[in-house]
């Protein structure tokens, strides 16, 4: 263990330290010239990313998310703006600092990127082989991360005699090998059938609980943000249109691309419109969060109130093990019942917005 911990200094970085804000990117452009044609796959890209946390950046193809992750490590240059990490700018580092600070990032690829013709333990030692280390140190490193991707049993195997989940597995332990500071996850899941995505989604969880480790991720899945992330950027023609706590963003969707991609997913913010054409009495949107999304409030209140409550449109689910739904209700009865009934759900820790007075 005391080797390992060496490693992580050797390189002559600054002392990571907990921090509250690991990266922060300060109005990032980058441009693209070819014969008469200037392209800006990111424009005035402000991010910050806070130690610990998992990431999210969500997009359609072309809208930058690729461009963006690849500037956590400057496998893309800004050609305008700053990268910091724990307050240094990385696109002035010297070619040796670059190497250097690269050792503490990893990177989960989308099609695994795997050495075919070695073996699970060889794909995993050639990052610490790099590094400068002896076989040794290499293989009791690449042996302790296969055992924590659930691979112990697979190190003579080759990529071929592997399932698609396991070598996404490999690709993991590939990148956890130097002990980075932060993981960068390039639609780590997206070549993946929806069973392997979700049990590599829980291994990501697992790591970022167990380890602290910081991850960024970006996907066009909403699903994937839900499960795994605590923070979410939707990105869009290389700006980001939206930003915020998870939870915030999928009760709340203030911008059209966000509100396309929840409705993609089965959340459809607005899907209530044509029911309450032919429905009197006042509509309501009703966000729960935490316990008050398991608690019988609704018929509770209704009784208490007089008020007659129809679901027009409703979600139930959770976000990162946090229990959260939406409801658009119709409600109906007496005057002062209704009158009340917003500051009585608000007191029940339900947020309630009209829709319709």
């Amino acid at each position: 263990m005391r080797l390992l911990c060496q490693i992580a200094t050797a390189t002559g970085l600054p002392d990571f330290s907990p921090s509250s804000i690991l990266i922060r990117l300060e109005n990032i452009h980058k441009t693209y010239a070819s014969p008469g044609r200037v392209s800006h796959a990111l424009a005035g890209v402000d991010l910050h990313i806070a130690q610990g946390e998992v990431f999210g950046i969500i997009g359609r193809s072309g809208a930058g998310k690729s461009t963006l992750i690849r500037m956590l490590n400057l496998l893309e240059r800004p050609s305008e703006g700053r990268v910091l990490v724990r307050g240094q700018d990385i696109t002035q580092y010297s070619d040796a600092q670059l190497r250097e600070y690269r050792q503490r990032v990893g990177m989960v690829f989308q099609h695994f990127n795997l050495l075919r013709s070695r073996t699970v333990l060889d794909n995993v030692r050639f990052p610490l082989r790099l590094a400068g280390l002896d076989r040794a140190a290499q293989t009791a490193r690449a042996n302790e991360v296969l055992d924590l991707v659930g691979l112990s049993e697979h190190t003579t195997k080759y990529p071929r005699q592997l399932s698609g989940g396991q070598q996404q597995r490999v690709g993991i332990a590939r990148a956890l090998a130097n002990r980075p500071e932060l993981l960068l996850c390039d639609e780590a899941t997206s070549a993946l059938d929806p069973e392997t995505t979700q049990s590599i989604l829980r291994l990501l969880l697992d790591i970022n609980k167990r380890l602290g480790l910081t991850i960024v991720l970006i996907t066009h899945g909403m699903d994937v943000i839900r499960t795994v992330c605590d923070k979410v950027a939707v990105i869009e023609a290389g700006r980001i249109v939206e930003e915020g706590d998870v939870l915030d963003v999928f009760l709340h969707p203030q911008h059209a691309v966000t509100q396309s991609l929840l409705s993609e997913s089965g959340m459809d913010a607005d899907g209530w419109r044509d029911m309450a054409q032919g429905i009197g009495g006042r509509l309501f949107r009703l966000s729960f969060r935490g316990d008050a999304t398991i608690q019988p409030m609704m018929s509770r209140v209704s009784r208490e109130l007089g008020v007659d409550l129809s679901i027009l449109q409703g979600s139930v689910g959770s976000i990162k093990g946090t229990p959260y739904g939406q409801l658009v209700v119709s409600a109906q009865g007496r005057a002062e019942g209704l009158q009340r009934l917003a500051a009585m759900l608000a007191a029940e820790g339900i947020e309630c917005e009209v829709l319709r007075p």
